[in-house]
C-alpha cells in the first residue's frame, strides 16, 4: 500500500461515501419526526396512510436505483452521484416545509430517489478506483458512513424533540409545529457539502476505460499508484474488455455464466434484508416495548444500538481485508441465527429487561463487522465490467424490494408469530443463508476486479 497516494484514495472514497452518511440519514430521521408529523397532518390514527408515508421513500429508492443502472453507464458515475446530492437537498428542504400530506410524501419519493442511486453508485464508484489489496476496508467506508448517518439522525432527533412529560403528543406543541421540520431540514447542511466535494473528485477510471478513454483513465491511476500501476491497470482492463466495444445491454445478463453471478448477486443483497436486523432498527420502540422498557429507555437504548453498529462497523473494515469475505459472510450467518434463537426464547418465555437489550446489542454487533459492509464490497466486486453498473442496479433493486417486504411484514408476522416466533423465523432465514454462501460464494480478498471478473466467466 506504499505505493499508493493513500491520503488522496481516502478523500475520494470519504467523498464518494457522504452519500452512504445522506442515505442513514435519510432512512432514519424519519423514525423521530414519526409521532410529530403524524399528529400534524392527522393521520395518527391511519394504520394504512402512516405505511403509505413511511414506504413511500423505498418506492423512490427503487425508482433511483432503476435510473442509475443504465445512466451511469452512459454518463458516468459522477454526474449521477451528482444528481443524488442535489435531489438530498431539495428533498431535505421540501419535506421539512411541507404543509400537505401529499406533498410530504412527495418530497420524500424525491429523497428516496437520491437513496437509490446512492446505495446503487457509492460502492461501486469506491471500488472502481481502490487498489486490490485494500478494496475491502475503501469499500467497507460507505457502510461506515451509512451507520454514522444513522446514528446521527437518532442523536438529532434525541436533541432536537423537546420532553414529553405526559407521553402525549399535543397539536399546539413545538415539537409537532417545528421540532420535526427542523429534524429534515439539518440533512440539507451535509447535503450541500457532498454536492461541493462530488464536483472535485474525478470519474470512475474504469468507466472511463469502459469508453476507450484510456489516456484520461491512465491519469487517474498513476495519480492513486504512479506510473506502473495505471499502465498495469490499464493494461488489464483493455484484455478485459478485449478489443470490440460492444453494446452494453440486458441482453448480456444471460449469455454464458452471467445468470449465475447475477443471481449469486440478487441473493446476496437479498440475504442482507432477510436477516431480519433492520426490523430492530424500524421497529425499535415495539421490540424494546415488549421487553418491558419505557420511552424514555428506550429512546437511550436506541442510541445505544447505533453506537454499537458504527463500533462494530470499524471492526468489519479492519477485518474484510485480513479475513477475507466469506468468512466473515458466513460467521455473521450463523452468529445471527444463534442470537434470534435464544432471543426468541427470550420473548417466549416472557424474559424481559437487560437480557433482551444484550441479545439486541450482540445481534447489530454481530450484522455491523460482517453482512452489512461485506455485502456492499462483494456486490462491488463480483460483476463483469460491462454489465456492472446495470447488474449492481438489479442486485440493489433487490435489495430495497427485500428490504420493503421486510419492513411491511414485520407487524404481520409479530402479530401473528408473536416476537419469538418471528425472531425464530429469522434465525432460520440465516442458516438457510449460511449453507447458500458456504456453496456459492467464491472468496475475493485480494484480486484485482479484471481477476475475479476472469476466474468468475471463464
Amino acid at each position: 500500500m506504499s505505493k499508493h497516494n493513500s491520503s488522496y484514495l481516502l478523500f475520494i472514497a470519504l467523498v464518494s461515501a457522504l452519500g452512504g452518511l445522506l442515505f442513514g440519514y435519510d432512512w432514519v430521521v424519519i423514525g423521530g419526526a414519526k409521532p410529530f408529523y403524524e399528529v400534524f397532518f392527522n393521520i395518527a390514527d391511519s394504520p394504512s396512510m402512516q405505511g403509505w408515508v413511511m414506504g413511500s421513500a423505498i418506492l423512490g429508492c427503487l425508482l433511483g436505483v432503476m435510473l442509475s443502472g443504465s445512466m451511469s453507464d452512459k454518463y458516468g458515475r459522477k454526474p449521477l452521484m451528482i444528481v443524488a446530492s442535489i435531489l438530498f437537498t431539495i428533498s431535505a428542504v421540501g419535506t421539512g416545509g411541507a404543509n400537505s400530506i401529499e406533498m410530504f410524501i412527495i418530497w420524500r419519493v424525491i429523497g428516496g430517489i437520491g437513496i437509490g442511486i446512492a446505495s446503487n453508485l457509492s460502492p461501486m464508484y469506491i471500488a472502481e478506483i481502490a487498489p486490490s489489496a485494500s478494496r475491502g476496508k475503501y469499500v467497507s467506508i460507505n457502510q461506515l458512513t451509512i451507520v454514522l448517518g444513522i446514528l446521527a439522525a437518532q442523536i438529532t432527533n434525541l436533541f432536537i424533540a423537546e420532553p414529553i412529560a405526559s407521553g402525549i403528543v399535543l397539536f399546539d406543541t413545538w415539537n409537532v409545529q417545528s421540532g420535526w421540520r427542523i429534524m429534515f431540514w439539518a440533512e440539507a447542511l451535509p447535503s450541500v457539502a457532498f454536492f461541493a466535494l462530488i464536483l472535485i473528485i474525478p470519474e470512475s477510471p474504469r468507466w472511463l476505460a469502459s469508453q476507450q478513454k484510456y489516456d484520461k483513465a491512465t491519469a487517474i491511476f498513476r495519480k492513486i499508484g504512479g506510473q506502473e500501476f495505471a499502465v498495469d491497470q490499464v493494461s488489464q482492463l483493455k484484455s478485459a474488455m478485449g478489443i470490440v466495444k460492444e453494446k452494453v445491454s440486458y441482453k448480456l445478463f444471460f449469455e454464458g455464466k452471467m445468470p449465475k453471478i447475477l443471481l449469486l448477486g440478487i441473493v446476496i443483497a437479498v440475504f442482507q434484508q432477510w436477516c431480519g436486523i433492520n426490523v430492530i432498527f424500524n421497529y425499535a420502540q415495539e421490540i424494546f416495548s415488549a421487553a418491558g422498557y419505557g420511552v424514555t429507555d428506550i429512546l437511550f437504548n436506541i442510541v445505544i444500538t447505533g453506537l454499537t453498529n458504527v463500533i462494530f462497523t470499524f471492526v468489519g473494515m479492519y477485518l474484510v481485508d485480513k479475513l477475507g469475505r466469506k468468512p466473515l459472510m458466513l460467521f455473521g450467518s450463523i452468529g445471527l441465527a444463534c442470537v434470534y434463537a435464544v432471543l426468541g426464547l427470550c420473548y417466549y418465555f416472557s424474559v424481559t429487561g437487560a437480557a433482551v437489550l444484550v441479545l439486541v446489542i450482540a445481534a447489530i454487533a454481530c450484522y455491523a463487522m460482517t453482512l452489512a459492509p461485506v455485502t456492499w464490497v462483494v456486490l462491488s466486486e463480483i460483476f463483469p465490467l460491462k454489465i456492472r453498473a446495470r447488474a449492481m442496479a438489479v442486485s440493489t433493486f433487490s435489495l430495497w424490494t427485500a428490504c420493503f417486504v421486510l419492513t411491511y411484514s414485520f407487524p404481520l408476522l409479530n402479530s401473528s408469530l408473536g416476537a419469538y416466533g418471528t425472531f425464530w423465523l429469522y434465525g432460520i432465514i440465516c442458516f438457510l443463508g449460511y449453507l447458500f454462501l458456504r456453496i456459492y460464494l467464491p472468496e475475493t480478498k485480494g484480486k484485482s476486479l479484471e481477476q475475479i471478473e476472469t476466474e468468475l466467466t471463464k
